[in-house]
């Protein structure tokens, strides 16, 4: 099994991409491959642009990466409540390859913050919205006050209910 793994941040101490890669790393035997998005920075979105530049080559590799594999990951980081600009740019240009983003894949959606809300919104709104885009989602997870319940020495979660629940979610994705 092919998994695609992120983080919607673009952060380089993104506690959503330590989530997301050690979320990933529990699927059992699969190849895992774990992006991240300032590999993908394009200019802003917008009509005008789209007509001047076509389709960037990064958003259609990053579209062909999603095809690829066959799970995804993502872990949502919130900014002010919603997605941040750097994965709702790469978002928007993909979806104008196609709108079916993620091409039927199964997902688990994950979302953490350094507070108690754990990108709960965030993680809401990407929930709600990805049947638009042919995302099969298997589970969510909110982990909350990411540095009371994350080891970062050890790359895992130190709160066993919390890892518990993780587990389930990634589990999902193979059965």
């Amino acid at each position: 099994m092919k998994v695609l793994a992120f983080a919607a941040s673009s952060s380089s101490k993104s506690i959503n991409k330590k989530l997301v890669s050690y979320a990933a790393s529990l699927v059992d035997g699969a190849e895992v491959e774990v992006l991240d998005l300032n590999d993908y920075e394009m200019p802003l979105f917008s009509q005008d642009r789209e007509q001047e530049l076509g389709q960037p080559q990064l958003a259609q590799d990053f579209f062909a990466k999603i095809g690829n594999a066959d799970a995804v990951m993502i872990s949502f980081a919130e900014h002010n409540g919603s997605y941040s600009a750097a994965y709702k740019n790469l978002f928007d240009w993909c979806s104008r390859i196609n709108s079916k983003v993620y091409q039927g894949k199964p997902m688990v959606l994950l979302s953490t913050s350094p507070g108690p809300g754990g990108a709960g919104s965030v993680l809401a709104a990407a929930t709600n919205s990805m049947q638009f885009f042919d995302g099969d989602v298997k589970a969510t997870l909110s982990v909350p006050s990411f540095n009371d319940n994350f080891d970062i020495e050890n790359g895992a979660l130190s709160n066993l209910d919390l890892d518990a629940k993780l587990r389930e979610a990634v589990a999902s994705l193979t059965s």
